[in-house]
């Protein structure tokens, strides 16, 4: 593990050593995160990592060993990896998803109906392209988001249940049958698109979406913490993890000793299933500041990566003037939207301080990332309370990592 002092990675130790006291203060002794971890590295070396709380309800504290259920910090994942087969000419970015994906051959917009009554929809503008599952433009939504007949009827159908009813064939399969919200392209949702990555990725390789990610990522890049299902030799390293619940506060989840990323899920999400530690993705993260290589390892091409780190919004738009979405991972203005993250195009207007072209994302459980390939850094927090909106800690961290740097 490579490691720089604070002054050697250019930041002020004692500005770093504050923002332990804030979440320490603000954040665990209040009650309102269970537990927090922070690792801070400048040209992939370590800079900060500091770990804060109990792993486990009495439990121990947490550690470099601690594993977190990641969720949507999987999406980058899955994009790069539906990227690698891009540059096999497997597949490409204008490839229509039907192509790939029969079951999704006509899906129509809503144009009417549910709630009991039959759905009427309209023919799509253009087709769904892979484009649009990368950049979620292609129509679909998440249940969650609970504004429209098209998410209610992913609710009546539990087609996003992990150990639910279906597989990822199935669960395309469902999807052909529900109405999209919008023409592909035409407007941002944050959605299953990246599930539907996941089953692109299946298709196109031959394998399945677990056999993939751990020959063609993890093993290559030693991520041997990262996984769909945690192994039982493991499992005494995953945290336990918590929801918020109207009216009392901070309750149990998911608790770590019986959780249910010890089985494997017969969905495999590439939208939200991985568990992940820091420091597995600190290397994910240091490869993509590498340009897709690491330790003389290449996972990815330089010029695959650029184009993934770009704003792929139609007409270089960002999310406040395209999102329909209620839930996003992200704050909206002077921010587009890559293949697979989020990408500040417009500093002033995020009202944080940052970099042009930085990229990042989160999960549900409120974990984040970022990577600053101005500034050579990047930024990885763990933690575990749903939903990711309930405290503005993302905020808070970035701007007080940006004041430490020198």
């Amino acid at each position: 593990m490579l490691q720089h002092t604070p002054a050697e990675a250019g930041f002020d130790a004692d500005r770093l050593a504050a923002i332990d006291g804030f979440v320490q203060s603000r954040y665990l002794d209040s009650g309102k995160l269970p537990h927090a971890q922070l690792l801070i590295a400048r040209d992939g070396r370590i800079a900060h990592f500091s770990h804060l709380g109990a792993a486990r309800e009495n439990g121990e504290a947490v550690d470099d060993q601690s594993l977190f259920r990641i969720a949507s910090m999987t999406k980058p994942i899955t994009s790069l990896a539906f990227m690698m087969l891009v540059e096999e000419a497997k597949v490409a970015l204008d490839t229509p998803v039907h192509h790939v994906l029969p079951e999704l051959k006509g899906v129509g917009v809503y144009n009417g109906g549910g709630a009991g009554v039959p759905f009427a929809t309209k023919p799509t503008a253009e087709p769904m392209r892979m484009v649009d599952l990368l950049r979620h433009t292609a129509g679909f939504t998440y249940s969650f988001q609970n504004r429209s007949n098209v998410d209610a009827a992913y609710r009546e159908g539990r087609i996003e249940n992990w150990h639910g009813n279906l597989d990822l064939n199935g669960f395309v399969g469902a999807l052909g049958q529900i109405p999209l919200e919008f023409s592909p392209g035409e407007q941002w949702n944050y959605s299953v698109a990246t599930d539907v990555l996941g089953a692109v990725i299946e298709r196109v390789a031959g394998m399945t979406l677990d056999a993939f990610f751990a020959t063609r990522i993890f093993e290559p890049l030693g991520m041997h913490d990262t996984f769909f299902q945690v192994p039982e030799d493991k499992l005494d390293r995953l945290t336990d993890c918590y929801t918020l619940a109207q009216g009392k506060g901070r309750v149990m989840y998911d608790r770590g000793a019986e959780s249910a990323w010890a089985r494997r899920p017969k969905l495999l999400s590439g939208g939200g299933g991985l568990v992940s530690s820091a420091l597995d993705y600190h290397r994910f993260c240091t490869m993509c500041l590498n340009g897709g290589e690491l330790d003389g390892v290449r996972i990815i091409g330089r010029k695959t990566l650029d184009l993934m780190t770009q704003n792929h919004l139609p007409g270089g738009s960002d999310l406040a003037s395209m999102s329909q979405s209620l839930f996003s991972e992200a704050t909206n203005a002077g921010v587009g939207f890559g293949l697979g993250f989020a990408v500040t195009q417009d500093v002033a207007a995020t009202l944080v301080p940052g970099s042009v072209g930085e990229y990042y994302w989160g999960g549900m459980f409120s974990t984040a990332f970022f990577i600053d390939p101005v500034e050579r850094l990047h930024m990885i927090f763990m933690t575990q309370l749903s939903p990711s909106n309930t405290y503005p800690i993302r905020r808070e961290l970035k701007t007080m990592i940006y004041a430490a740097l020198t």
